[in-house]
């Protein structure tokens, strides 16, 4: 059993969901954040916060610092924080504005108010989600590319930082999740080559393991069979 105490944003989202399920089978103590309303676990080991604006960062530093409270230290963030949206380079500029806040300054956020917590431990991870997407963006798809690109750097940025200690900071950059929104959004897609949440979250989780230990500013594809 783990017993590491995880963090996780954007818990309420699917994926989110998941990767609070998958950290409490293992073991770990979980400390769920988002600021709709929770799914909450019958488990003495869960702690959720809802109602947190992470793109503020006096919001998540509270939150942090009440988690770190709250369970005595910190050992894992699972940053999967953010949002979507289709249009093209013409469309309306609080789309990208909307972007940059919810893909990478919420991330930014989360990390910089865990990272005193994680360096005060003998090891520590987090782990971000990118996008295959924005490796080469497709049309319709430049402000979320654009937002989800610089959580790969980012996260790139971040491993250089703290790779003298014991941290390891990666990402994961899934194609397309399998969730109730893209289905409905794509009725035509073939869902079979999608990327089932769980399956996210198992590969997100072993980032965050010891199994990973050698494992420090990866960019890690997860593209199910697309």
């Amino acid at each position: 059993m783990s017993h590491a105490v995880t963090v996780i944003t954007g818990a309420s989202g699917i994926l989110g969901q998941a990767l609070v399920e998958a950290a409490l089978a293992r073991g770990d103590r979980v400390a769920a954040i988002d600021f709709g309303p929770l799914h909450r676990p019958d488990s003495a080991s869960f702690l959720g916060l809802s109602g947190v604006d992470l793109t503020q960062a006096d919001a998540t530093n509270a939150a942090i610092d009440k988690i770190a409270k709250h369970f005595g230290r910190i050992d894992n963030l699972l940053n999967a924080v953010g949002g979507f949206v289709w249009q093209m380079t013409d469309g309306p500029l609080d789309s990208w504005e909307r972007m940059h806040r919810m893909n990478l300054m919420t991330v930014l956020n989360a990390c910089r108010a865990t990272l005193p917590h994680l360096l005060a431990q003998t090891r520590g991870s987090i782990v971000n989600v990118g996008a295959l997407g924005a490796l080469t963006a497709a049309a319709g798809l430049g402000a979320y590319a654009a937002s989800k690109a610089g959580v790969h750097k980012l996260t790139e940025a971040l491993a250089e930082e703290t790779k003298s200690g014991n941290l390891r900071i990666n990402a994961v950059l899934p194609s397309v999740i399998d969730t109730p929104t893209n289905r409905a959004d794509m009725p035509d897609a073939d869902f079979g080559t999608w990327v089932q949440p769980s399956e996210l979250a198992s590969v997100m989780l072993f980032l965050a393991s010891d199994a990973a230990s050698a494992v420090r500013g990866a960019l890690l594809p997860v593209r199910g069979k697309v």
